[in-house]
């Protein structure tokens, strides 16, 4: 199968693709299908491609299939499953509306990431990322501030303050 032959509406329809394609791995297997259709060996191909001739190969072996552009698409993958459950999730969402770290005998009064991690681990016994629990509750509509801490005033400090002078003193006597 070094060579693969295209009516013009197959050749028209995989060129249109070339030109709208957004996906640069699309691009490229549409644009090797083409130019092993127009008569260009399969080792050239690859290696101006950058891929094997395996994989050329491959890639008319899915087209020549249908005959439709599509079967160059990539297909759907699992990827690698979620580290938090939807329990997770969910306990997230509990402790962060409506229980204060204190209340689990933590001695902060705000959740941080790193809290959220230690408590995850305690009860699911995984330990997920920083950067998980925050895109978690990113997902989930949360918001992280750095907190910021406002003392109030010393009443001690204020009582040795001297009093205002008043805004029109009398002159000074000579």
């Amino acid at each position: 199968m070094d060579t693969i032959t295209l009516t013009t509406s197959q050749r028209r329809r995989l060129q249109r693709q070339l030109r709208v394609a957004r996906d640069a791995r699309l691009f490229r297997r549409t644009l090797a299908v083409l130019e092993v259709a127009q008569g260009a060996s399969v080792a050239s191909v690859a290696r101006r491609l950058g891929v094997t001739p395996r994989a050329i190969y491959y890639w008319i072996g899915s087209y020549t299939g249908d005959h439709d552009p599509a079967a160059l698409r990539d297909r759907d993958r699992s990827g690698r499953p979620a580290l938090l459950t939807e329990e997770d999730r969910d306990l997230l969402r509990e402790l962060l509306l409506g229980r204060s770290p204190q209340d689990l005998g933590y001695f902060a009064t705000e959740w941080t990431a790193p809290l959220l991690q230690d408590h995850l681990a305690r009860r699911t016994g995984r330990r997920p990322s920083d950067d998980t629990v925050r895109r978690a509750l990113q997902r989930q509509g949360f918001v992280w501030k750095r907190s910021r801490y406002a003392l109030d005033p010393d009443p001690e400090l204020w009582g040795k303050k001297a009093a205002d002078s008043p805004a029109n003193p009398a002159p000074a006597a000579p």
